[in-house]
């Protein structure tokens, strides 16, 4: 247990902040499944909305981000077609 006062409050900052960043998390995992399971632009909307306000808050890296933004927009995308190809 911190003994200082301003160990104390450190503990009660930290402890506030890993509630608040592990509410956020959980939001960002429902609309992340949610878009992969609905397949629909709006959820798309939503699960980009989510997973760009985590990298910004940095509870995530800015390149998590942006793979997981590019593995949703790839479950939407119509399948490629290899016409002409041998």
């Amino acid at each position: 247990m911190p003994i200082t006062s301003s160990a104390k409050k450190a503990l009660r900052q930290s402890s506030q902040r890993r509630e608040r960043n592990q509410a956020w998390k959980e939001k960002l995992k429902e609309a992340v499944k949610k878009a992969a399971l609905e397949k629909s632009p709006a959820s798309l909307s939503a699960a980009y909305k989510a997973i760009d306000k985590s990298a910004k808050r940095g509870l995530i890296k800015k390149n998590k981000a942006a793979r997981m933004k590019s593995r949703l927009a790839k479950l939407l995308a119509p399948p490629a077609g290899r016409a002409g190809k041998k």
